[in-house]
């Protein structure tokens, strides 16, 4: 009997063999409300039993999958037969993944939004209402108006003109490169021998492309290599030229600015009024007086009559001494002309060498005039109401130089380069950055808590 109670008992004192009477029974404090009446004696007990009954059932289905009492033999147990392989190396356990890798992975678990315009049709319904339609007509054998011409040319024997040659179709890799611009294009040969006009009217006829669109605005590269000097570790006397450049540009840049400041500088002390007055008035009478001079001369001039001079006629020794000078200037112009033949067969090397000097200098101005060219070509334009300023060469001092790479400290901004290489080139116009102009004046009001105060 005592082992049938501790067989079917619940709590482990009983499944242990003590009796009821042994047993202590737990009590709380009653003035509160786990020690009432409710809470304590056989039915509080009974019901923990069954609590820790319903939780010992419950981990074994989360652990075991059920009842483990229901489980069969094959689930629980396994038969040993020693004929493992021996010598067989255990799988390697999988790598976990690098903490670069994790780094870079995203943080978020939600997944990226989908873009439902891209699987997007424009008039897809309509499309394929469209397509039903002529799917169903093509049955009866009913055929849109393009499908009954191409039908009727080919049945014909005509080769549709719109259908590419084989050597020139997307899928053969046999396929020559050719230059669409370019004279020597295969897909100008069926359009050769028409009509241009009906060729433009009937857009068949390739767009030329204007020459503007082939002429760069500026034959500069869009990347410039930096010199020897401002490269990491430079040789000494690359850098001494670099630090000479950037001194020249420095020095011209503060010349400007002295020159403005000298030209703005003022020297002298502001005159007074009476000196401002004195210098007004000075002069005043004396133009006076010589106006009225002039006024008299000129009132006596008009008086006085004017004789016309009637000029003398010539005589005719006059003339005939006329003459005789001229025919012996002339004589002595043609006597030299014919000296001067006569000494320039014994000057063939001095002309020579002065029909070289002027060649030479001749090439000497065409060259500077295409340096000159190129220069100007080169030079960034003016395409707005600012002048592009160069920003100089970006150069560290010697004492600024790092011993290793890791010390290397960047100078400049790529994105200032990039925005100042688009002005050098001509591509956009020099800029400044926007002032910032109050629309309405500042206002200041005091709060009635400040008129209070004071």
């Amino acid at each position: 009997m005592a082992a049938a109670e501790s067989f079917l008992a619940f709590n482990p004192a009983a499944r242990s063999g003590l009796s009821a009477g042994s047993r202590r029974r737990s009590r709380g404090p009653r003035n509160r409300k786990k020690g009432w009446k409710r809470w304590s004696g056989p039915e509080a007990q009974l019901g923990r039993e069954i609590g820790d009954f319903l939780e010992d059932v419950g981990l074994q289905e989360r652990a075991a999958g059920g009842l483990i009492s229901e489980q069969p033999n094959e689930g629980l147990f396994f038969l040993d037969t020693g004929k493992t392989r021996k010598g067989r190396r255990p799988k390697k356990p999988p790598q976990k993944p690098l903490h670069v890798d994790l780094v870079l992975q995203p943080l978020s678990k939600v997944p990226p939004p989908k873009n439902i315009c891209a699987h997007q049709t424009p008039n897809g319904r309509k499309e394929k209402r469209r397509r039903e339609f002529w799917e169903k007509k093509a049955e009866k054998g009913i055929f849109p108006r393009g499908e009954r011409r191409l039908r009727a040319r080919l049945s014909r024997g005509v080769t549709p003109t719109h259908e590419k040659p084989p050597e020139l179709g997307r899928s053969d890799p046999q396929r020559g490169f050719y230059d669409i611009w370019g004279e020597q294009n295969p897909l100008d040969a069926p359009l050769a021998g028409q009509d241009p006009w009906y060729l433009q009217q009937t857009k068949k006829l390739r767009v030329q492309r204007p020459p503007r669109l082939q002429v760069r605005p500026s034959p500069l590269p869009p990347v410039e290599v930096i010199g020897q000097g401002g490269s990491y570790n430079p040789p000494f006397q690359a850098h001494q030229d670099l630090l000479l450049r950037a001194l020249e540009v420095e020095t011209r840049r503060r010349r400007e600015e002295e020159k403005v400041e000298r030209r703005l500088k003022v020297t002298e002390e502001p005159p007074s009024e009476e000196a401002v007055l004195q210098e007004q008035l000075q002069g005043l009478l004396e133009e006076e007086e010589e106006e009225e001079e002039e006024e008299e001369e000129q009132q006596e001039n008009r008086d006085q009559p004017r004789k016309r001079q009637q000029p003398s006629r010539k005589t005719e020794k006059q003339r005939r001494k006329e003459k005789e000078q001229r025919e012996k200037a002339g004589l002595r112009a043609r006597e030299r002309v014919a000296v001067l033949r006569l000494q320039g067969l014994f000057r063939l090397r001095a002309l020579r060498r002065a029909l070289q000097q002027r060649e030479q200098e001749l090439r000497r101005r065409r060259l500077l005039r295409a340096r000159l060219r190129e220069m100007k070509e080169r030079a960034p334009k003016r395409l707005g109401r600012i002048r592009y300023e160069d920003p100089g060469p970006e150069v560290q001092l010697s004492e600024e130089l790092p011993e290793s790479l890791r010390s290397l400290r960047p100078e400049g901004n790529v994105l200032r380069d990039r925005f100042k290489s688009l002005q050098r080139r001509n591509m956009i116009e020099p800029r400044e950055r926007a002032k910032f102009r109050r629309r309405y004046r500042v206002k200041y009001v005091e709060k009635r808590s400040f008129r209070q105060v004071t």
